[in-house]
């Protein structure tokens, strides 16, 4: 185990996180989280999100942990498989990848470009996917699928929503011994 536990770098979905978003709940309780910045948060584009996690990652002055929800979700899965160098990946100690949207779902936002089709392939550090069983931008089997094809723990945390701040979870403590047990691990 490294002396100094990781970093942990924030990736908000489509239209960044508000003040009452367990994310931000998050950076607020603890300097060791910082907000990946993406260049346009109303119009994601897949290969210039990838690029700021990349610059994000290369920054880290030590190891990190992605804290990550929804679009979120899927830049690190994309970044991991298609972007990363092998010295990037070894700084990655870990992922908590919450509510992952389905790219070919009905509520998928029409702004956003490039996230499909998603990757399929085995995340190269411990991942965690936590779902909602009524999330209306990615269902439990889409869920499923991209946690069996990462190689991830898979959490269903019941009727939630989209697990944002409309679902009413505070500061979510058990999400946050999720992440500190990744960020232990490493």
């Amino acid at each position: 185990m490294n002396a100094r536990q990781p970093g942990v770098l924030v990736l908000p979905g489509y239209q960044n996180s508000g003040a009452g978003h367990w994310q931000t709940r998050w950076e607020a309780l603890d300097p060791a989280f910082a907000r990946v910045q993406m260049p346009d948060w109303d119009y994601p584009v897949r290969d210039a999100w990838c690029r700021a996690l990349d610059s994000a990652v290369a920054a880290a002055d030590g190891p990190v942990v992605f804290a990550a929800h929804s679009l979120g979700c899927l830049t690190a899965a994309f970044w991991a498989t298609q972007y990363a160098s092998v010295a990037q990946l070894g700084k990655v100690a870990g992922a908590l990848l919450v509510a992952i949207p389905d790219p070919s779902g009905a509520n998928f936002p029409q702004d956003a470009s490039g996230f499909a089709p998603v990757p399929t392939g085995r995340l190269p550090f411990a991942s965690i996917v936590v779902a909602s069983s009524d999330d209306p931008y990615g269902g439990v089997p889409f869920s499923q699928a991209c946690a069996n094809a990462w190689g991830s723990r898979w959490v269903d945390v019941g009727p939630r929503g989209h697990i944002n701040a409309d679902s009413g979870l505070g500061d979510w403590d058990e999400a946050r011994g999720w992440l500190a047990a990744l960020r232990a691990s490493a």
